[in-house]
């Protein structure tokens, strides 16, 4: 036998030659069945359709066609919308065509055997919502909704009502579950683009598990992401790629919080800069976000302002919108750190409500109101009314707050299309300026922080019969329409008005050798300012080809007004800071009308009004199901009537002007993990309109741009299973240019002060944002920021300083608590948390030096029984007693340790 050897390489060739002739005999088969199949195919889609549509039900429409074709048309009813209405002209179209007009972009292939056509339909997807409610009829509140086996759930609000979207079409399990209740397990039939509702669903009490800890999962109370109001669209906190904190009424209520203000602090970054003074310019409470100044201007995605203060008792959620967000909101409510939203209760459809009594340190006398419920047989006509008073003394010789609100809210369910809102918020507020001491501005500072300026800070400088108040109605209304199973029409409507009218007082420190003489001053304030919003969105969710497209399309039109009427601001008198002055009590009402009387300085009377109109879209579109990229844009059209002043019956120089800006907006995410875990970035832009000046030659030009801010921005997101952790990590760079400023021009020998617009800023800085459930009964928010900010090009004075508007450039928060989640004493527990503040400069230039106020921490904390009947609470804050300070170029001291305890009574 003679043998022969062959080479590694051939060996292999050759054992692969008969799997290489299998493959191709396969190929060729496959290519004749396939070209069979294809020849069989087409002469049936190539059947003409001679039909007239008109508002004919799909599945009817699919039967027509199947009928004159002489085939049978196959499809799933839960994958398609069968119960959309179709129009459309078929004349001798051939079926293919006429199944892809009727059908539309849920179509994905249509396969043909004999004469069964089969439509192959993209996967549909649609919601759940639905109300839950205890045994007793109460709203039931973090109740736990899975859908099983798509990971898709829910937890129900504080009305008890919840809904999951992005459910695939088709037949699922429900399990509704929540602690000390019998586990409930429904069996629903999703249609692809509708929302089922179900029928209010009563949980009833489980004996075994109110003695034992079994339970199907946690619940993160605190985390309530879910927004239409972040990115004007309905889509979650891991399909956006901005940064946003929600504060949910959970958390607030929880702390007991009474102050608006307070409230804010749980968001990451977020510092009160200054505090309310009731003046109608520039004296709102301002906070420190990104860098920048920002203040509360936006309920419910409208602009609204007030002169007084926001009251917690018609907030559901606070949304505080990081980074510059001209595009989707304007530059009027707007800063280039973000802005703050107010979602407001609203109607449900379980009838009940709260009553609760607070009261506490310095006077503190609060009594709350919150009813709701269907005010018709038909339950779709729902009424809600919130309201509140309140007293709040000051830890000061003087000075107090005083206020009344009563918001009503209004529903009207006219058919499954069509919903009306209503809602109001009625304001009546009264209070003293509060204590503030405005650091000298024009030499260099002797005492660099309040430690060293030596002033008794218990003293106010003023007297309680001087006081502001501070009316404010705002009325809003909205029409959501549903236009076709893609497109809903959204119609809102926002009005405000907000008065001053009182006494604003301040004290400024003056002398020039020594830091210790305080000059009082004084105005008497008389103003109304209004403001009108009509907004009209388009919003649709479609495919085209397979990429989801969800969308709005905006309209929006501002109109604002100020009338001022308005006594010189004069000085009362100068009094020492740290001896004990004879003339100090001599400030009251009497005397300072006295001196208003006889003061010969001119009052401002005058007259402004301005109109903005924008246009806006933004589209976020799914590349796959996991990577989503965001386009947005808005042209905005900014037209200042100008400031009338009615003494000379003139406008003042250079108030009227228009400006046109466009500002657009880019962002991905890529979900590593399918709605867990996601990396994003983002570009944003925001905007800020410039008046014109007067320059002080000829041939220079007065005239600008708008300012323009940039920011990138990347981070991660993580939403664990059911919500036991949320987190987001994030670092971005915010760029400013156009800044105008101050620089000498020399012509001639001679030196000229001329306004120039090529300044510029940077603020950059990271975030870090972390709701958590790690146990059962134990929940935790917990935050962390530093800012880094400079102007890189201003005038000499400030060039390469921090910014004192900036805040501090470290900021962090937490809140810790744990409920005892079963037993006797099942919703007993504690709290505590507080806030860090690095130190803040809240005077930074060359001429006058800078100006410190030191770092700080605060503790809070709490304890509390809350029953399905009643509620109960006592609250400490500032635990350690820490005397600390507000202000930008002011000081305002900050309230000593505290207590108040709170009753309330649920029905």
């Amino acid at each position: 036998m003679q043998l022969h050897s062959t080479s590694p390489q051939t060996g292999i060739k050759n054992c692969f030659t008969p799997l290489r002739k299998c493959m191709a005999a396969v190929l060729c088969a496959t290519a004749i069945l396939n070209a069979n199949s294809a020849h069989a195919q087409a002469p049936v889609l190539a059947k003409a359709v001679n039909l007239k549509l008109h508002d004919v039900r799909l599945s009817d429409a699919l039967a027509r066609i199947g009928d004159q074709t002489g085939t049978s048309i196959s499809y799933s009813s839960t994958q398609l919308n069968v119960a959309k209405k179709v129009n459309a002209n078929l004349a001798n179209v051939p079926v293919k065509d006429a199944l892809h007009r009727v059908v539309g972009s849920a179509l994905k292939e249509l396969h043909v055997q004999e004469n069964v056509i089969t439509i192959e339909a993209n996967e549909g997807r649609g919601a759940l919502r639905g109300t839950l409610k205890t045994s007793d009829g109460k709203p039931a509140e973090f109740v736990n909704i899975t859908v099983k086996g798509t990971g898709k759930g829910a937890q129900s609000d504080a009305n008890g009502q919840f809904i999951i979207r992005n459910i695939p079409a088709g037949e699922h399990k429900v399990v509704i579950q929540l602690l000390g209740y019998e586990a409930i397990e429904r069996d629903v039939t999703i249609e692809a683009d509708q929302t089922v509702t179900f029928e209010p669903i009563s949980l009833n009490e489980d004996s075994k598990a109110l003695q034992e800890v079994v339970i199907s999962g946690d619940i993160n109370k605190f985390s309530k992401k879910e927004s239409e109001n972040v990115a004007k669209l309905p889509i979650s906190n891991m399909e956006n790629p901005q940064v946003y904190s929600a504060l949910s009424k959970t958390l607030f209520t929880e702390q007991l919080i009474t102050d608006f203000s307070n409230i804010v602090k749980n968001a990451p970054g977020v510092y009160k800069i200054q505090a309310n003074r009731g003046i109608n310019s520039d004296g709102a409470t301002f906070y420190a976000l990104r860098g920048f100044r920002t203040e509360l201007s936006v309920v419910d995605g409208l602009p609204v302002q007030t002169n007084g203060e926001f009251d917690p008792i018609n907030v559901e959620k606070v949304e505080v919108i990081k980074g510059p967000s001209a595009t989707l909101f304007g530059s009027s409510v707007t800063s280039f750190g973000g802005l703050m939203n107010i979602v407001t209760k609203k109607p449900v459809e379980i009838a009940g409500g709260e009553i609760g009594y607070t009261t506490g340190s310095f006077g503190l006398q609060r009594l709350t109101a919150d009813i709701y419920g269907p005010i018709n047989a038909s339950k779709n006509l729902l009424l809600r009314v919130n309201a509140a008073y309140q007293y709040q003394g000051s830890f000061q010789d003087a000075g107090f707050r005083r206020s009344l609100v009563i918001a009503p809210s209004l529903e009207y369910r006219v058919n499954e299309r069509m919903t009306v809102l209503f809602n109001a918020g009625i304001y009546q507020g009264e209070m003293t300026s509060p204590s503030a001491v405005f650091l000298n501005r024009t030499r260099q500072f002797v005492a660099h922080t309040p430690q060293e300026l030596g002033f008794d800070w218990e003293k106010s400088y003023t007297s309680n019969d001087l006081t502001m108040k501070t009316p404010t109605i705002n009325v809003y209304g909205q029409l959501k329409y549903k236009l076709s199973n893609n497109w809903t029409s959204q119609t809102a409507f926002s009005s405000n008005t907000r008065k001053s009218d009182g006494f604003y007082q301040y004290q400024f420190i003056r002398g020039t050798v020594a830091d210790t003489l305080l000059e009082r001053n004084i105005s008497l304030q008389n103003t109304t300012n209004n403001a009108i919003d009509i907004q009209q969105n388009f919003i649709g969710d479609f495919k085209i080809g397979t990429l989801r497209n969800r969308v709005v399309v905006g309209l929006d039109y501002l109109n604002r007004t100020a009338h001022n009427n308005n006594s010189p601001y004069i000085v009362f008198d100068n009094v020492s800071g740290i001896h004990n002055d004879p003339n100090y009590l001599k400030i009251n009402r009497t005397s300072v009308e006295a001196r208003l009387a006889v003061d010969n300085g001119a009052p401002t009377r005058n007259y402004n009004s301005g109109n903005v109109y924008s246009a806006y879209f933004s589209d976020v579109l799914n590349v796959t199901d996991r990577l989503l990229a965001m386009i947005s844009l808005r042209v905005d059209r900014f037209d200042n009537k100008g400031t009338l002043n009615h003494a000379t019956r003139t406008y003042v120089a250079n108030t009227q002007f228009k400006q046109t800006a466009v500002s657009p907006k880019f962002g991905v995410v890529y979900q590593l993990i399918k709605d867990r875990l996601s990396v994003f970035g983002n570009y944003m832009n925001g905007f800020f309109n410039v008046a014109p000046v007067t320059q002080p030659l000829p041939d220079i030009s007065g005239v600008f741009k708008p300012q323009q801010a940039n920011q990138l921005e990347g981070g991660i997101k993580l939403e664990s299973y059911q919500g036991k952790l949320n987190m987001t990590v994030s670092y971005y760079d915010i760029k400013v240019d156009k800044i105008t400023r101050t620089d000498v021009l020399v012509r001639e020998g001679k030196n000229y002060n001329i306004t120039v617009q090529d300044g510029t800023q940077y603020s950059r800085g990271i975030e870090v944002e972390i709701i958590a459930n790690p146990i059962t009964g134990l929940n935790l928010v917990a935050g962390y920021s530093h800012n880094d900010s400079k102007l890189t090009k201003s005038t000499v004075a400030l060039e390469g300083r921090r910014p004192a508007n900036a805040g501090p450039a470290d900021l962090a928060n937490a809140w810790v608590s744990y409920a005892l989640p079963v037993s006797k004493l099942k919703g007993l527990g504690v709290g505590i948390g507080g806030n860090y503040i690095s130190e803040h400069l809240t005077a930074n230039s060359a001429v006058t030096g800078i100006f410190t106020i030191p770092s700080y921490t605060v503790l809070n904390s709490t304890v509390f029984y809350n029953t399905k009947a009643w509620r109960i609470g006592l609250k400490f804050d500032n635990m350690l007693d820490k005397k600390y300070f507000a202000g930008q170029g002011v000081l305002t001291p900050q309230m000593p340790r505290n207590f108040s305890a709170n009753l309330a009574i649920k029905f």
